[in-house]
């Protein structure tokens, strides 16, 4: 797929910390690109395993019904397929250990993109940032720069695996505010994206608030680019 006159996208990553994460940050570009013939890779970090209030759930329970959630979800979107990385949810930290294993998935699929989390995002006026969303932005980060793009980081990835240094072409952080850099037009995909969220069912109280919120949000960030719905993004282009 033509990102533009100088990016060709055939392989594409998305990094996050939870289930639904990836759905409701990035699912309709997701939806998008897998459609024109990108493979996508999810890479979740955490287990979602604290995702829950029900004094009758466990965290063991919940890690299995919300990783089918993500699979369901995944399957929907034509996504190629699922790293589960595995970290306890709520307790994600950029440790030797998580840099590691992200570093292992990028040089493993080679993607030309990677879309992440913002981990510069600590509030906006109704929310506060989970610190798992944080660490996995930032892991991201360190992943291009340096983890999985220099030989001598985590060289046993090489001397034992076979993993040889990769470096994607862009970046793209999911962006919540007002100004992303880039809006992808999601207005094909819309529908398959609310379809995806709507298959977290653990996390979802009320789907009608949910799809209601979502398409306003979609609508306010492709309206100025003419869009009946968008996902907005803080790009970062590279040198390859």
């Amino acid at each position: 797929m033509k990102f533009d006159d100088t990016l060709d996208i055939a392989r594409a990553m998305v990094i996050y910390a939870h289930p639904d994460d990836a759905e409701f940050g990035a699912s309709g570009t997701v939806a998008k690109w897998a459609r024109a013939g990108v493979e996508v890779t999810y890479a979740m970090i955490t287990n979602g395993g604290s995702g829950s209030s029900d004094p009758s759930m466990t965290r063991d329970k919940l890690v299995e019904i919300r990783r089918a959630e993500q699979e369901a979800a995944a399957k929907v979107l034509g996504v190629a397929r699922v790293e589960f990385l595995g970290y306890e949810d709520g307790y994600l930290t950029v440790s030797e250990s998580s840099r590691r294993d992200v570093a292992r998935v990028v040089r493993r699929w080679q993607p030309d993109v990677i879309i992440g989390l913002d981990p510069t995002l600590r509030y906006t006026e109704f929310y506060t940032n989970h610190p798992d969303h944080i660490a996995a932005g930032d892991l991201a980060m360190f992943a291009i720069n340096p983890d999985a793009s220099t030989r001598l980081m985590f060289p046993e990835l090489v001397d034992d695996e076979g993993l040889e240094p990769h470096k994607p072409a862009m970046l793209m952080l999911m962006n919540w505010g007002a100004q992303p850099d880039y809006v992808e037009d999601i207005s094909s995909t819309i529908d398959v994206k609310l379809q995806a969220l709507g298959l977290h069912a653990s996390q979802i109280e009320d789907f009608d608030e949910i799809e209601t919120w979502v398409r306003q949000r979609a609508g306010e960030v492709g309206a100025p680019h003419g869009y009946a719905a968008g996902e907005g993004f803080k790009v970062v282009r590279f040198q390859r």
